[in-house]
């Protein structure tokens, strides 16, 4: 990806390093947005990849603990965000822009927790090509009780390594990259 590493921390770890700190992030506010020029692909690939990184270094800790078990981390992801639905049910294309799985693949995974009833499927009244997917009883009890343990983790490793001012700045940051993403825009408004 990058020439150079980005910033590296491992919170945790004992033995572990100090912050490194790549060149061309020294002195960069969170409000500085590079505002074009040749370093701007530069600062976003490595800004991409310290993200990306991180969330892979993270979702290994959290498999390591167990966290997704009896799932896999995407079949949990999947009743996550069914959980966040409010309790009504999803049309299967849209649960697709939600997770990082392929539209077969989610299909297919669907199916395996139907089989396993923690979660119903049924035609879409309104479309008979569209699908309803939802969470059951049991999906539903099991997505708590997996994110409770979650939780706990992420509390540990990100909140560990992270005041509740750069845990806040994370999430705008994070919320406005998506948002952008979804939007179709090459930037974003600024952060308020």
């Amino acid at each position: 990806m990058g020439d150079q590493p980005a910033a590296q921390q491992h919170p945790g770890e004992q033995g572990s390093p100090e912050m490194v700190e790549h060149p061309a992030q020294r002195n960069r506010a969170v409000g500085d947005h590079g505002g074009g020029g040749e370093e701007s692909p530069r600062l976003a690939a490595e800004a991409w990849e310290s993200l990306f990184r991180a969330q892979s270094t993270l979702m290994k800790r959290f498999e390591r603990a167990g966290d997704f078990a009896p799932l896999r981390a995407r079949e949990y992801d999947v009743l996550f965000t069914l959980s966040r639905a409010g309790g009504t049910r999803m049309r299967l294309r849209d649960l697709n822009e939600e997770v990082f799985l392929s539209q077969p693949s989610l299909s297919r995974m669907v199916d395996r927790l139907v089989e396993r009833g923690l979660l119903a499927r049924e035609p879409a009244p309104d479309d008979g090509r569209g699908v309803l997917v939802s969470l059951t009883e049991a999906g539903a009890q099991m997505q708590r009780s997996i994110g409770r343990k979650h939780v706990r983790t992420i509390a540990a490793h990100v909140g560990g390594a992270l005041s509740a001012e750069e845990l806040r700045t994370l999430t705008a940051l994070t919320t406005r990259l998506r948002a952008a993403q979804r939007d179709g825009r090459a930037g974003a408004p600024p952060l308020t």
